[in-house]
């Protein structure tokens, strides 16, 4: 449970991804046992009501969740008229190749072709995007809404369960805003420049276009910095951002060894030339980054860097080494070739044209490490950035929040029935029971309200898809305010009481 808190055209596929190697269906991943529930079901059924959560763990790393993506897939796989007579026809082809019997539901396929216009006929409720959730909690829930498709609601499970991927990075993106906001209030006094605090290098290193894409707009939920364009894209398109990230020019590797090691100097002051002004970003480690930082960027090209503004900062960028250790000695070079001055706060500050961004060995215990030793040391959080890859965009799974979606509720020959799993040999795999919504219990804690018992006055689940259609839709300004932090995400509380005057703390979140 959470305390209230104040401020601070898509197409269905029938067939599994290999058929999308044809070029003929659509790209809605399935899993192929779904393809023969519909016989499994008891017979006269009518109704089939499942949940999606990510569920609490004790042991688990994070306690809330920032709830995205879904809108993304219900705009490109599942509004609109998705099912014709040519996908039922390759699939019923396929199917049969692959099962060696008959176990495709054609004739349910067609009938949802000819009753709805193609058009699939269930209703998704769902937390809007953004919303910060505790762990534990229903975030959306989906049924059939006529009684002869009961078995399209899990059907649709393995594609609306992908949303697992974009909740995760806007998730862990969040905690890194949390730990960053932390230090930067603490070292400077204000939250100026959050935003652009934490930039995302981790196109590369995702598995594909797409994850590129949704994972890429996931942080830019909670920051405005990437080198992700897939993500900007995808804003673009179905959030309504005409640009949601920044960059900067920025060398590489390359771009400097093609110089040879001899004209590491020329390589670094051409890119001075290239770049007078805005700000850019050289990495200088490329063979001895305290070389770098102490011969040619404090002594041989001193008075060019100097020439800079802050409008135009030369950030230099460490790219190996222990990650703490090594941008300790850098900042330390600098201060000593350039000088430093003290913020308001009483910590060292480098020359406005003069910052670092670190990029290299970057999660969420190391950004935490470094700022503290930053800290100790008398620097504030102001002189630095930070960059991340695949512990942004790659290295979780669908069990790093336990995501699930399970059935809870039933109807049967007119009657309901809530449903439940119990498993004796994992009681942490239990599931939810009947009708779900999510409110606001007089403490000021988020609830999800079971079997059935919940006021529809109450209930935060927003029909958002139905029949069809997209109801409701969210636009990246909409779901940055909704994850915005709060004061508690910065300085914890450490009662629950201190939860309950959460009406009298402030806003503490930069401006997007």
């Amino acid at each position: 449970m959470e305390p209230q808190r104040q401020l601070v055209s898509g197409s269905v596929c029938l067939l599994p991804p290999a058929s999308c190697l044809s070029g003929s269906l659509c790209r809605l991943p399935r899993n192929i046992v779904q393809i023969t529930h519909y016989k499994q079901y008891p017979p006269d059924i009518s109704k089939v009501y499942s949940y999606f959560e990510c569920r609490s763990r004790s042991e688990g790393q994070f306690n809330e969740v920032v709830f995205f993506g879904l809108q993304y897939l219900l705009k490109k796989y599942l509004a609109g008229p998705v099912v014709t007579e040519d996908k039922i026809q390759e699939a019923k082809i396929f199917y049969q190749l692959h099962f060696r019997q008959p176990v495709f539901d054609e004739e349910g396929w067609r009938k949802i072709l000819e009753k709805h216009d193609g058009r699939l006929p269930i209703c998704i409720k769902a937390i809007p995007e953004g919303k910060v959730i505790p762990r534990g909690n229903v975030l959306f829930t989906v049924e059939n809404t006529d009684p002869d498709f009961y078995w399209l609601t899990n059907y649709v499970e393995t594609m609306l369960v992908q949303v697992w991927y974009p909740i995760t990075v806007a998730t862990i993106s969040r905690e890194f805003k949390k730990i960053l906001a932390k230090h930067l209030k603490a070292t400077s006094g204000s939250l100026e420049g959050l935003d652009f605090k934490m930039h995302d290098f981790g196109y590369r290193g995702v598995s594909s276009q797409e994850s590129a894409a949704l994972g890429g707009a996931a942080h830019l939920v909670n920051f405005c910095s990437t080198d992700t364009v897939a993500g900007i894209q995808m804003v673009r398109r179905y959030y309504g951002c005409p640009m949601a990230g920044f960059s900067i020019p920025a060398a590489e590797h390359s771009t400097i060894i093609s110089w040879g090691k001899n004209r590491e100097k020329e390589a670094f002051e051409s890119l001075l030339d290239q770049f007078p002004s805005g700000p850019v970003s050289v990495v200088s480690d490329s063979y001895d980054i305290f070389n770098a930082c102490k011969r040619i960027w404090g002594d041989e090209l001193k008075e060019r860097v100097m020439e800079r503004s802050a409008d135009s900062t030369l950030v230099i960028r460490p790219d190996s080494g222990d990650v703490a250790e090594t941008l300790l000695q850098v900042i330390k070079i600098l201060e000593d070739c350039f000088g430093c001055s003290l913020n308001s706060m009483g910590y060292k500050l480098l020359p406005s044209y003069l910052r670092i961004i670190q990029g290299d060995g970057i999660d969420l215990g190391s950004v935490d490490e470094v700022l503290k030793k930053l800290r100790d040391k008398g620097w504030s959080a102001e002189n630095v950035f930070f960059g991340c890859g695949s512990t942004l965009l790659q290295k979780m799974n669908r069990d790093t929040l336990n995501c699930v979606f399970k059935c809870s509720y039933v109807e049967t020959n007119g009657r309901g029935m809530d449903v439940w799993k119990q498993p004796v040999t994992d009681p942490s795999k239990g599931s939810k029971r009947g009708r779900l919504s999510l409110r606001r219990n007089s403490n000021g804690f988020l609830e999800t309200v079971e079997r059935g018992a919940g006021k529809p006055e109450e209930d935060l689940l927003v029909t958002v898809f139905e029949n069809g259609s997209i109801l409701q839709e969210y636009t990246l300004e909409e779901i940055r305010k909704n994850a915005q932090l709060w004061q508690e995400d910065i300085i914890p509380c450490q009662h629950n009481q201190d939860h309950l005057q959460a009406e009298q703390q402030h806003i503490m979140n930069a401006v997007h």
